[in-house]
């Protein structure tokens, strides 16, 4: 959890010190007025100091007196409406208070997408073998893009959408990944491991895992580069009230030629040069806690394994495509091109 006391003023602090405390917080946004049991009674701005003094307050006068007391906040246990509504209205710290009235978190929507209630998988056990020789020595997950390696390009994008719990499956040079990561406190999250003595496949893992504490989970591959929009995938799976959702990437032919439709040696109709639009797996899935138990335990075991045995059992399985840029890096050519995308993310 991110230490936020820097955010903090009594409320029968003087004026002045506030005015210091708004200079030296991060962004100088907003201090949180609290009694002396901790106690949230309102927030304090620039605007609110202004609006004061034009009101006849003086610089004597306590931060009680210029504080707004009709603050936004959410309360624990808060929906995933509550906080886009947060977010909608242009708030740009978000306090979350406890039964006592008492700030337990403070959110920066300026770095949070969404809070979405789930915890991630991330599938990094794989070998590369088509990224050689530059997976020889080093895990896929952890070649450099940009200014970070590519599992945490998909880390930092999870935590931006509020997911605090990341269950990692380790295979190939896997120690090298908890090398690196270690347990998440650094980002303020919790990284589990999930060790596979043997190849396990895209889905095989789960079967491993720690119980999940929530009714949904987020799992990926981590060897995408994409800014794919996780709160989108999961809203659509919960209002199509599917047990998976893929997220899925448009893939649009184009026939050189003009198409007949026909029916038997009848022609129809002539389509000329025609485009079809198919849709590919992403690699991105939100899915219930129902569909591990169609897991084999231990057994190697695909994503495509996986979504036959649902279709076979009529479970509702839904597609949502991918609005933004999306790379698999799998062979030299991908990595190349992830490389070149970032350059220009890190100017912007």
């Amino acid at each position: 959890m991110k230490d936020f006391s820097s955010n903090l003023i009594q409320h029968k602090a003087g004026l002045i010190e506030a005015m210091k405390r708004l200079g030296e917080v991060p962004g100088n946004l907003t201090l949180f007025v609290v009694d002396p049991r901790g106690r949230l009674l309102g927030t304090l701005t620039d605007g609110d100091i202004r609006r004061g003094l034009i009101g006849g307050l003086s610089l004597d006068d306590t931060v009680d007196k210029f504080m707004f007391t009709r603050f936004q906040h959410i309360n624990k246990g808060f929906s995933l409406t509550e906080f886009k509504q947060a977010r909608e209205k242009g708030i740009c710290l978000l306090p979350m208070l406890n039964k006592q009235g008492c700030i337990e978190k403070i959110y920066d929507l300026k770095k949070h997408r969404s809070l979405l209630p789930l915890e991630a998988v991330i599938m990094a056990g794989g070998r590369g073998e088509r990224l050689r020789p530059l997976t020889d020595h080093t895990p896929k997950p952890l070649l450099p893009l940009g200014d970070k390696p590519i599992i945490e390009h998909n880390i930092d994008r999870l935590i931006s959408f509020g997911i605090e719990t990341i269950h990692i499956s380790l295979g190939y040079l896997g120690q090298q990944l908890v090398d690196y990561l270690g347990d998440g406190s650094g980002k303020g999250i919790q990284i589990r491991y999930i060790r596979e003595n043997q190849p396990l496949g895209t889905a095989g893992a789960l079967s491993l895992a720690e119980k999940f504490k929530s009714e949904y989970f987020l799992l990926m591959n981590s060897d995408l580069f994409t800014d794919a929009d996780f709160e989108d995938l999961y809203l659509t799976t919960l209002q199509q009230k599917a047990c998976l959702g893929v997220a899925s990437v448009p893939y649009t032919t184009k026939v050189p030629y003009g198409i007949f439709n026909t029916r038997g040696k009848r022609i129809t109709g002539l389509a000329e040069k025609p485009l079809y639009t198919h849709y590919a797996n992403a690699g991105i899935y939100i899915m219930h806690q129902k569909v591990l138990q169609y897991i084999p335990q231990g057994s190697p075991f695909n994503m495509t394994d996986l979504i036959d045995r649902l279709l076979a059992e009529k479970q509702n399985l839904i597609h949502n495509p991918l609005v933004g840029y999306w790379i698999d890096i799998g062979q030299p050519q991908d990595y190349t091109n992830a490389r070149e995308i970032v350059k220009h993310l890190n100017r912007d």
